[in-house]
């Protein structure tokens, strides 16, 4: 299995391209902003085929190069439903700052092609590779994960985490669980009830052998944050409460 990832534009927003192998088609997972080029290398270098697109949000920093990145490989881009118009329309989910910084650009976005919705326990296959869709509604309405088996240790991703031996699969997790935090909650369609709720039943549910790639920072996996992470101990333990997460756009 090749996982190649690397942290993209002024938010570091980390894109990855998953595949069987070199040679192989394989699936891009969040090109936010700046992601084309380093998207470009990743294919080029082991001679890759997209043919997807996944998002695991709508937010714009993972968003950005959607439309580009999927119309220069003739690819379909897949999102929940309950995030799509952020596709055409990336402002409504933006913080006031972020908004007043872009504003002073020309910025149009558009849908893809073709665009597929994805659902709550989904599971779907992509150049050879099987991904199951988890529904984690907190960081936005539409927010999701995907987990896939691991394969092999033929990998390169942003570092940290276990040991590839020990690895029962990969969690790409968006804004919805980091190394030592949660996406935060206080923009446009976020819920803090609702991302409580999504790690309890979408987190703490998995065993702690799962790799999680996040949308920013260091890779991690479930036990180490069940045993560390002050808001996934304060479910746990109900603890006082841990300070706002302030991870993502």
């Amino acid at each position: 299995m090749l996982i190649a990832g690397f942290p993209a534009g002024p938010w570091g927003t980390n894109c990855y391209v998953v595949a069987t192998g070199a040679g192989a088609e394989c699936v891009i997972i969040d090109p936010g902003k700046d992601a084309t080029a380093g998207v470009e290398h990743v294919v080029r270098e082991h001679n890759l085929k997209p043919v997807s697109v996944l998002l695991t949000h709508g937010h714009v920093d993972h968003m950005w190069c959607v439309t580009p990145v999927a119309g220069a490989y003739d690819a379909t881009a897949y999102i929940h439903p309950k995030d799509r118009h952020l596709l055409a329309d990336p402002m409504q989910g933006m913080s006031a700052e972020t908004t007043s910084m872009m504003l002073g650009g020309k910025y149009e976005f558009v849908e893809p092609d073709r665009v597929e919705e994805l659902a709550d326990n989904q599971i779907i296959e992509l150049a050879g590779v099987q991904f199951t869709v988890d529904h984690t509604p907190g960081h936005t309405e539409g927010s999701v994960t995907f987990r896939t088996p691991y394969v092999d240790s033929t990998s390169s991703t942003t570092g940290g985490g276990s040991t590839a031996e020990a690895v029962e699969q990969l969690m790409f997790s968006g804004d919805l669980l980091f190394q030592g935090s949660i996406g935060r909650t206080d923009l446009p369609g976020g819920d803090h009830a609702k991302m409580l709720t999504s790690l309890r039943q979408k987190v703490l549910t998995l065993p702690d052998n799962i790799v999680v790639l996040p949308g920013h920072g260091e890779q991690t996996d479930i036990g180490r944050e069940r045993r560390t992470n002050p808001f996934l101990l304060e479910l746990i333990d109900d603890l006082p409460g841990a300070a706002a997460p302030t991870r993502g756009l």
